[in-house]
């Protein structure tokens, strides 16, 4: 099968009417289109704003994340962050598994030396 290049005006088109479509599926206008729906998913990912027409017309939450970089605050609110600050936060993130795995070790070759030390002592 060949492979379509769609303009990119096109996918923002189809994104735009998935979005705005009261009661839309994927499937449906994906079909509509004449396109993959794993194509469509992935303008919607790309160039989607998480936002949908609900069956009644009012807004609604799209099952479909869009590709953003998203966060949960602490509180589980949702916070868009910087690259910058995802490379800080995640290095802070390596520095404490790193911190957690050495303590780990260090407690497993404590067993390790309890346990070959009971073990010489229970021979009878």
């Amino acid at each position: 099968m060949a492979r379509k290049n769609y303009s990119e005006e096109f996918r923002r088109q189809a994104v735009d009417l998935y979005e705005s479509t009261p009661g839309a599926t994927v499937r449906g206008i994906a079909a509509d289109l004449g396109v993959e729906r794993d194509t469509l998913r992935q303008w919607l990912q790309r160039y989607g704003t998480g936002k949908k027409t609900g069956r009644d017309g009012r807004a609604a939450k799209s099952p479909l994340k869009p590709r953003q970089q998203v966060a949960l605050g602490a509180e589980g609110a949702e916070r868009t962050e910087t690259p910058e600050q995802q490379i800080a936060r995640l290095q802070a993130r390596v520095r404490q598994l790193e911190a957690e795995t050495t303590k780990l070790t260090t407690e497993r070759e404590i067993l390790r030396s309890a346990a070959k030390y009971f073990a010489e002592e229970t021979n009878w």
